[in-house]
């Protein structure tokens, strides 16, 4: 790793072969936990390029447990996180509200790092038991429409790393990964990322695999349609920045998607919004994520349509059902 590190910090990229080998070394238990810091710390220093996270993306896939939903025709709604709003779980809700509408969805998740509350935290919070038994989160998603993969019980490189990551609490190339290396390598996807330029490499990645893909990022730096702000969405069909009034909504205030202080107070919120408590910007907000996905699954429907769709499953409470057969199953 030594000579790694000063490959690196002369401002030289890896090659893919490079990234691969060096993941799965990490994974191996090759280098110390300060060493693992130093490199890290590499790519919050400059844009990791293209070839680095496919080489670490293939290197986590390789070594991930995986799991065949192949059956089922799955999205996964994953950010990358790292955009420093603490938002409530905005993405992890969509997929309740997509699965309500019939959609199956494999949800691919992990504790928060640059957040208080991450997909895992509050599912955890709410009595969901992690698993990463195929016939168990097959049986999830015949009865409730959705399952739920925690990551680290798919990926052991993340063993290795991830108290290193909590100690740094920013964002890594981990947090870029985490979309790309759902084990179940899922038909659709629903990613939101925190830059442009992070939108741009997905848009290369996705190109070049089997899955039909829209990126979103908000202008103002959320990794999802926020509504703070025109957003961009990028898909292998088309390209374009938007406002909220394309999809029928009022622009909000990023006061009104704050998530909480504590995993506590974000799992409340979180109830709150599946039991019809939730304010308008709170729904509209998970409503216009959760159309995004219906709209990668069938964009033969309008975007406003598929909103639409998304927000009535969520006032009706369908999005409860969903999440209580779940938690059943």
């Amino acid at each position: 790793m030594k000579e790694v590190l000063n490959f690196l910090f002369e401002h030289k990229t890896l090659s893919k072969k490079e990234a691969y080998d060096i993941l799965l070394n990490i994974a191996k238990g090759d280098f110390n936990n300060s060493q693992i810091a130093s490199f890290l710390t590499v790519f919050l220093m400059r844009p990791v390029t293209i070839e680095e996270l496919e080489g670490f993306r293939d290197a986590l896939l390789e070594l991930c447990l995986p799991i065949n939903l192949s059956g089922y025709d799955t999205i996964d709604l994953c950010g990358t996180g790292g955009d420093a709003k603490n938002t409530f779980n905005i993405s992890t809700l969509s997929s309740f509200v997509v699965a309500a509408t019939g959609i199956k969805v494999a949800k691919h998740g992990n504790y928060g790092v640059s957040s208080v509350s991450g997909s895992s935290n509050v599912m955890e919070y709410m009595g969901y038991k992690f698993t990463n038994n195929e016939s168990t989160l097959q049986r999830q998603l015949d009865k409730a429409g959705i399952c739920f993969m925690h990551a680290p019980l798919f990926h052991p490189a993340m063993k290795t790393v991830a108290p290193i990551r909590k100690e740094l609490g920013v964002k890594t190339f981990f947090n870029m990964l985490g979309p790309l290396v759902n084990p179940s390598r899922p038909k659709y996807q629903l990613t939101g990322v925190f830059n442009l330029e992070l939108a741009r490499i997905y848009n290369y990645l996705l190109q070049n695999s089997d899955r039909k893909y829209v990126i979103v990022h908000s202008l103002d730096g959320y990794d999802e349609v926020s509504l703070t702000s025109d957003f961009k969405i990028v898909s292998s069909e088309m390209e374009q920045i938007m406002e909220p009034a394309a999809l029928g909504l009022q622009k909000l205030k990023q006061e009104d998607l704050f998530g909480g202080d504590t995993v506590d107070s974000s799992a409340d919120l979180f109830k709150k919004i599946l039991n019809g408590e939730g304010t308008t910007a709170q729904n509209n907000v998970v409503a216009a994520n959760a159309g995004m996905a219906i709209y990668c699954v069938n964009s033969k429907r309008t975007m406003t349509e598929c909103v639409q769709s998304a927000h009535e499953a969520l006032v009706s409470k369908k999005a409860l059902e969903v999440f209580k057969k779940l938690l059943n199953n």
